[in-house]
């Protein structure tokens, strides 16, 4: 069975950093194009980042450029999102997604797997 597990979320003031861990088991991680995912309330759901198998493709949605960083593990079949600076808009929930495709995408319905969500909150 797959599961996505993130992890790391909480309360934060604006100007602090989070760290999200995403652990996948079930799936080899490896073969895996990850994603970064977050929905705030009433709104849709918007990608965040994306990385490629190695580690060394990376996308960011323009907001969170500079200020967050995507990375992997994949000896430890984990996913890492880095979030500094953060601000009250980047109140979510964030999800992880796995997507077993050879191109990466912001589409989140091309995504195979997701996990739960870890709740992320900022205030001002």
């Amino acid at each position: 069975q797959v599961q996505l597990v993130e992890s790391g979320g909480g309360l934060v003031q604006a100007g602090g950093s989070l760290r999200l861990l995403c652990a996948a088991s079930g799936l080899r991680l490896s073969n895996y194009l990850m994603g970064w995912f977050r929905q705030a309330p009433g709104k849709e759901r918007e990608f965040v980042s994306g990385i490629d198998w190695s580690g060394r493709s990376t996308d960011y949605e323009d907001s969170v450029k500079g200020r967050f960083t995507i990375s992997r593990d994949n000896a430890k079949n984990t996913v890492y999102l880095q979030m500094n600076s953060l601000k009250p808009e980047d109140t979510a929930v964030y999800y992880c997604a796995a997507d077993g495709s050879v191109v990466l995408t912001r589409r989140g319905s091309l995504y195979d797997y997701w996990g739960q969500g870890t709740q992320v909150t900022v205030s001002s």
